[in-house]
């Protein structure tokens, strides 16, 4: 099979593999769609010879495929897999991420906190970015009927990420939330905050991106490049700020400006990664009664979770994608979504 790897210096190939095979306790998936996440590009834009191609662990020392939002179908089951846990022609998404499997994080869905190490898939493990993909069956997550693949890949990373932040916060229909970010995650955040019932104000400094957010629910949107966003924010909330915050970006400024822009005993939740931020501990965060915390995506529990809330409301998570593409398209789908001017794109098979 033809599968996508991150070459580095924002370039890639569709480079030769076996079809993949299931062992014990795995199954293989047929791929049906396989998100882009904002998250790829670290790999896409990394030095030549820094991508996917030269990550590996374990029995993975050479290239790996590219792609952490898969949505398919169960095509073969390994020995030892339990029907109630897998049968062929299961619609499924994939928890993209592998554990020790015993540990206490693991055995209740957080496998990404494992201390004894994990495999990533799309990074250190084959990803989505194939006609089939190999994966224990533990990390499998049912796919609900009235949800399309597409929407079941947004759901596996970027949409299952704002989700678990806004549950991470205890987002309300009485807040008012401050979203930082109008990309794939941070259009999520507010159109998942607003079907909740809260007050969304959308941050970002692309006109294209704040107008999509006002499609998806955001009640008032700012453009930090024309205008002091922390002074937009209280202006719109007489004075006090944000009840809620939400840093999308993982840009410095961006997370300075949720943590100021909160009010007293208000919530700053970082999802952006990398990067850093210095902060006034007085005044932004002690004399503030600030909770601020981090959220890294979601368990498989809450991966569900979110697909069943997106189901029963009917949330149309597949407005999210402006471009779907076919495999063979991977070079011209990256360059564009490299430009991060557009909404999301996706692969389908």
């Amino acid at each position: 099979m033809r599968a996508v790897v991150f070459t580095g210096d924002r370039e890639l190939e569709l480079m030769e593999f076996p079809d993949p095979t299931p062992g014990p306790g795995e199954v293989v998936l047929e791929m049906k769609a396989s998100g882009m996440c904002g998250s790829d590009l670290k790999f896409y834009r990394a030095p030549k010879g820094g991508g996917t191609a030269a990550l590996g662990l374990g029995s993975l020392p050479g290239p790996v495929i590219a792609g952490h939002e898969p949505c398919g179908v169960v095509a073969a089951i390994g020995a030892g897999v339990p029907e109630n846990l897998a049968r062929v022609g299961n619609r499924v998404m994939c928890h993209h991420y592998k554990g020790c499997g015993v540990c206490n994080h693991c055995r209740v869905g957080w496998s990404q906190l494992c201390a004894g190490g994990i495999v990533v898939y799309g990074a250190t493990g084959h990803g989505g970015h194939a006609p089939y993909m190999k994966v224990p069956a533990s990390t499998l997550v049912h796919l609900p009927d009235e949800l399309s693949f597409a929407t079941g890949a947004a759901i596996s990373c970027g949409t299952g990420t704002a989700y678990g932040a806004l549950k991470r916060m205890n987002l309300t229909g009485s807040d008012t939330i401050a979203v930082f970010g109008q990309g794939p995650v941070g259009l999520s955040a507010t159109q998942l905050a607003a079907e909740m019932g809260a007050r969304v104000i959308a941050l970002d400094i692309g006109p294209e991106r704040l107008a999509r957010a006002k499609e998806f629910g955001a009640d008032a949107v700012v453009n930090p490049a024309k205008d002091d966003p922390i002074k937009a924010i209280k202006d719109l909330t007489h004075g006090e700020g944000a009840s809620m915050t939400l840093d999308t970006t993982g840009v410095a400024e961006a997370r300075q400006q949720a943590v100021r822009s909160a009010r007293t005993w208000g919530t700053v939740c970082f999802v952006g990664e990398g990067g850093n931020v210095t902060l006034e501990v007085s005044p932004d965060m002690l004399r503030k009664q600030l909770t601020i915390i981090g959220s890294w995506t979601f368990s498989t529990v809450g991966q569900a979770d979110c697909a069943r809330f997106v189901a029963d409301r009917k949330i149309d998570v597949d407005h999210l994608f402006t471009h779907r593409w076919r495999l063979d398209q991977a070079a011209e789908a990256y360059r564009l979504f490299d430009q991060q001017k557009d909404g999301k794109g996706v692969i389908l098979f």
